[in-house]
């Protein structure tokens, strides 16, 4: 008896595997890459924004492949992984005299989305140069911010599709599993968040945060046609005490396990973090629970 499959909560049945034979066997020149795009199409796997979810598909098919219930033609071509294949974001010299002043003297502020901007560089290189983790190339849903004053850069925060799994957040929504799965794409994670060294402002950064919660859905809208609803972020608190998200109001949730979506072991095998969040709408509960009719 064949064991069941399923691929990202989506069970496969034998006419599916029926069909990407079939689909396979009607394009032999096709390399994995078309013969995921066709599969796209034929099943509708579109993202909000339109956009076909190629890579998600090639994955399900590599999988299949792998399991032996089709077979994939040879790879083309052989590339290296996606994240080494990044260089470090060069330098971009920015002024870094020192700012020293209150948030009065230093406003007005200029919050600029530059995902997909001549801008995008010198937020890489700030974060590179500048954050204690360095800059990561994102996956998935991004958005990327560089806040401005006196014509100069102070300020940058980064944000990314929310992890799936996440029990204290998931225990504070309140929503199923069913819901989150439906629902997951309407969170967004905070994964860096950076003062420029030079800039000392009381409170800058809890009023940055406060600047973002207001545009951060309506960014998100235009880029990936669908708003966000909630947002959060991890904390370590060996290193930091989450000062600035609190004096934004936000909540915490919780802590994170310290073990990995891999895990084996039911151990910490990493960091324990804080996790906090924040709700873009008073009706975030309800909205994030909804289930199509």
């Amino acid at each position: 008896m064949q064991k069941a499959l399923s691929y990202r909560h989506r069970v496969i049945t034998e006419q599916d595997i029926a069909f990407i034979g079939a689909l396979i066997a009607e394009h032999p020149g096709a390399s994995r890459r078309a013969l995921s795009i066709k599969l796209c199409e034929a099943w509708g796997w579109i993202q909000a924004n339109g956009a076909l979810r190629d890579m998600v598909c090639r994955s399900m098919m590599l999988m299949l492949h792998r399991a032996g219930r089709i077979e994939l033609p040879p790879v083309r071509q052989v590339s290296r992984n996606t994240v080494a294949r990044h260089d470090a974001p060069a330098l971009v010299n920015v002024d870094e005299t020192a700012l020293r002043m209150s948030l009065g003297e230093l406003r007005p502020l200029e919050v600029r989305q530059v995902r997909r901007t001549p801008e995008e560089a010198l937020f890489n290189s700030l974060m590179q140069h500048h954050h204690y983790l360095g800059y990561t190339q994102p996956v998935g849903e991004h958005l990327k911010y560089l806040v401005y004053a006196q014509g100069r850069p102070v300020a940058c925060a980064a944000w990314s599709s929310s992890p799936r799994h996440l029990g204290s957040r998931d225990r504070f929504i309140g929503w199923d599993q069913h819901a989150r799965r439906r629902n997951i794409a309407l969170l967004a994670y905070n994964t860096r968040f950076l003062i420029l060294p030079w800039v000392t402002v009381a409170h800058l950064a809890s009023h940055i945060l406060g600047r973002m919660a207001r545009v951060l859905s309506a960014d998100w809208q235009r880029l990936y046609a669908h708003p966000i609803y909630f947002v959060e972020t991890f904390i370590d608190p060996r290193r930091f005490r989450g000062t600035c998200y609190r004096a934004a109001n936000w909540t915490v949730m919780g802590q994170t396990t310290g073990r990995g979506k891999a895990d084996q072991t039911h151990q910490a095998n990493r960091s324990i973090t804080q996790v906090l969040g924040y709700a873009l709408v008073r009706d975030f509960r309800q909205r994030l629970s909804q289930l199509p009719a």
